[in-house]
């Protein structure tokens, strides 16, 4: 069945269409403004005035959420997981590991794979370690961090169905260039995260993504530009943020937003099993993970992951930066599909899949749209 949506206001990726229509069916159609649009006979019109329509959410960098775990392994329960994020405005997805033994991150690959069989919402996998640096480990476990392989990269890689697109690694730890190479040759992102390394390390590398700016990773130093200032005065490079008010200072989310603009920076949840579910114990990795105020610690302190709900980091960047609605939407969604080369994702326009989020004036999601169809609306109804 094709669809119109009229009257909304409609954030495209490229520009705004301040009283517009969308026509779709699995894909966008046409878009364009009200005063040229003509009905056609198998059209099924709702009128969407006063709504705010922005493309889906693309979210490159979580490990679950709603009770589940990517590194779990279970193909049902990711997908069960993912029809959840619905809630949220996400409509592509990059399961994420993180740094375990290799037993299990082989079961979480074999399982997202599995999952991505019959989903299309996961566009990729993000491996996060374990080529990481235990200097910056976060609430990844020490005792499986290892150096940067290119052979098991490979084994992975096949083990995925290719479908690693993003690796985050520490250059520093070891002479990476094969692994490095390898991934370039392969469609892998290489990530700095976790990591100690120095400007010129940095600059040496073939890196053209920074992990979660400002955690875990050498921050900016007088004497040293380190991981963070790597990342400013790299003009190319994107960097992904955790928008939640306890991961980043606002004022230094408006810093970097300064440094980078609207075209480099991507939002992301960094989201673990907690998500959706409260206060109260979880756990990631095998470490027990205490969840009060929205916060998600290990007993050391530690923030371990986030609860963070999309659509929060996408009203939050606008809160802290005083940024547009349309640079929000570069953020969430544009940037992602560029660096990635989702082709069909990252906008609303014709041949593009139909992935949106429909927003009330306060910017809650009261709809949300995957390949044309409706995965979620407000109350069930």
């Amino acid at each position: 069945m094709v669809k119109v949506l009229t009257h909304a206001e409609i954030y495209t990726g490229d520009g705004v269409i301040a009283d517009g229509y969308v026509r779709f069916d699995k894909e966008i159609l046409s878009v364009g403004e009200m005063k040229d649009f003509i009905a056609a006979g198998n059209d099924a019109m709702v009128d969407a005035a006063g709504k705010i329509i922005v493309p889906g959410f693309i979210d490159v960098h979580s490990h679950g959420g709603y009770g589940s775990d990517n590194m779990d392994g279970d193909p049902d329960e990711i997908n069960q997981m993912i029809a959840r994020m619905h809630q949220e405005g996400i409509t592509t997805y990059f399961p994420t590991t993180m740094t375990q033994s290799y037993e299990n991150i082989e079961k979480a690959l074999i399982g997202i794979r599995k999952a991505a069989d019959s989903n299309p919402v996961i566009q990729g996998i993000h491996l996060e370690g374990p080529f990481i640096s235990a200097v910056f480990k976060g609430a990844q476990p020490e005792e499986h961090i290892k150096i940067p392989d290119a052979a098991v990269m490979k084994r992975w890689q096949e083990l995925s169905g290719g479908l690693i697109r993003l690796v985050t690694y520490a250059p520093e730890t070891s002479d990476a260039s094969a692994f490095e190479e390898y991934c370039a040759n392969n469609g892998i992102v290489l990530s700095v995260g976790h990591s100690n390394a120095v400007r010129k390390q940095l600059k040496q590398s073939k890196a053209s993504h920074i992990t979660h700016l400002y955690n875990a990773q050498r921050g900016l130093h007088h004497r040293e530009p380190g991981v963070t200032g790597h990342a400013f005065l790299e003009e190319d490079i994107y960097v992904e943020m955790i928008v939640d008010g306890y991961h980043i200072d606002p004022e230094m989310v408006k810093i970097a937003f300064k440094q980078k603009g609207a075209d480099r920076i991507e939002l992301i949840t960094d989201a673990m099993r907690a998500k959706g579910m409260g206060d109260g114990i979880s756990e990631l990795g095998g470490q027990k993970v205490i969840v009060k105020d929205k916060q998600a610690r290990l007993e050391t302190g530690n923030l371990a992951g986030s609860v963070l709900e999309f659509q929060d980091a996408f009203k939050n960047m606008m809160a802290y930066t005083g940024c547009s609605v349309a640079a929000a939407v570069k953020m969430s969604s544009v940037n992602q599909a560029r660096e990635f080369g989702l082709a069909k994702k990252g906008g609303i326009a014709p041949g593009k899949d139909a992935d949106m989020v429909i927003f009330s004036r306060d910017f809650t999601v009261e709809q949300t749209i995957s390949f044309g169809k409706t995965v979620y609306t407000i109350n069930g109804k």
